[in-house]
């Protein structure tokens, strides 16, 4: 991906991408309206009018609900209008914002603390409903040294104790106040590999604030000289970002599995690889960020792999999570990415991260080391 950067060119995208950007709404992962100058359309009514409002409506409303088809995402990729710059690191940026949003509000929250350690940050809204389960919870004024705080009732000393009482919290709280329960624990710890204080509903982690880690994996295939990466798109029927484009393989890191193995189940629960394939993957580093939302605080390390997957693979969803995948070409991935808001945010992390470590984001775009430090915003410990 050639990187020819004019900086009266930048100059002009800047001025263009300040005025479609303004009509953005910046507390939605993806936007009522969508500003990228790329309207992804029926090909025979394709315009470059970069304000075409049927068009953005059309793209908005494919992408938040998932209906958009194979056939969007390749003409997303394939057509070329005067409007796009593939050295314009613009529409990177855009995606690494979405997962960092609400930093201002981070002082609506409350440390929350186990045996002197931080381990999570409460809201204060959500901390009043804390406050009925004064057997579980603790809460500590501002004594002048150290600001308010939250713990848990002292009589809860084995992470036993404290994993089946804030259960039973959880549980009691119920779906309209923490939706999406699964069944599945992530370990409350102060950073990764330190002590597992306790265990915590996965759907609860970003109410407590806990760190919360994945593992996401690019599965490419080299062929003719050019790379693929494999992509899935996932079942209309998941709670979250139902429909949207994804990794070949990803998942939460749950309690009690280390990232590689965790990397191995998920290669064949979501994709069909086998073991003596998916053992080859390659750990190459994390991203990270922190978002804010409500009574939401995200503070997500994605652990990141590579596998260079055989030319004859042919990917094989497992577990009913994933609706079809698609085998496209490196730079055509790049474009959606920059161009549309068809992946789920953090997805788009993992991939920017592959696009600079394979050489397709070079060191003459402008903001090269800008947008390379944005991919660990959030606390990468």
């Amino acid at each position: 991906m050639a990187c020819c950067c004019n900086n009266y060119l930048y100059l002009f995208r800047q001025i263009h991408h300040s005025i479609t950007t303004s009509i953005a709404s910046p507390s939605r992962a993806f936007p009522s309206c969508l500003t990228t100058t790329f309207r992804v359309c029926n090909a025979q009514s394709w315009s470059t009018k970069p304000n075409s409002r049927s068009m953005s409506e059309s793209v908005s409303a494919s992408a938040s609900t998932g209906t958009f088809t194979w056939d969007d995402v390749v003409r997303s990729a394939d057509l070329e209008t005067i409007w796009d710059d593939p050295s314009d690191l613009n529409g990177y940026f855009e995606k690494i914002k979405i997962c960092n949003r609400g930093a201002d509000m981070r002082f609506d929250f409350i440390p929350f603390v186990i045996e002197d350690q931080i381990v999570g940050y409460v809201h204060k809204g959500f901390a009043e409903h804390l406050r009925k389960f004064q057997y579980v919870f603790e809460f500590l004024p501002d004594n002048g040294s150290r600001g308010a705080r939250v713990t848990l009732n002292s009589s809860l000393k084995t992470p036993e104790d404290r994993t089946r009482a804030v259960g039973e919290v959880v549980k009691s709280l119920g779906e309209q106040l923490i939706p999406g329960i699964r069944n599945e624990l992530y370990p409350v710890t102060s950073s990764f590999g330190a002590r597992t204080f306790f265990s915590l509903e996965r759907a609860a982690a970003p109410y407590f604030g806990i760190k919360a880690y994945g593992v996401h994996m690019n599965g490419y295939v080299e062929k003719g000289g050019q790379k693929f990466l494999w992509i899935g798109k996932r079942s209309r029927a998941k709670a979250t970002y139902p429909g949207m484009l994804d990794h070949l393989v990803a998942g939460g890191l749950p309690h009690g599995i280390a990232c590689g193995e965790n990397m191995v189940k998920e290669c064949e629960e979501e994709a069909g690889i086998p073991r003596s394939i998916s053992s080859s993957a390659i750990p190459v580093g994390a991203v990270s960020y922190m978002d804010i939302d409500g009574y939401r605080y995200k503070r997500d390390v994605l652990f990141c792999y590579d596998l260079k997957l055989p030319e004859s693979f042919i990917p094989k969803n497992e577990d009913g999570e994933v609706e079809s995948f698609k085998l496209i070409p490196v730079t055509h991935v790049a474009n959606v990415i920059r161009r549309t808001y068809l992946f789920k945010p953090n997805c788009c992390l993992v991939i920017i991260d592959f696009l600079f470590r394979h050489g397709y984001i070079l060191p003459e775009c402008f903001g090269y080391l800008d947008l390379l430090q944005s991919l660990r915003s959030g606390d990468c410990s």
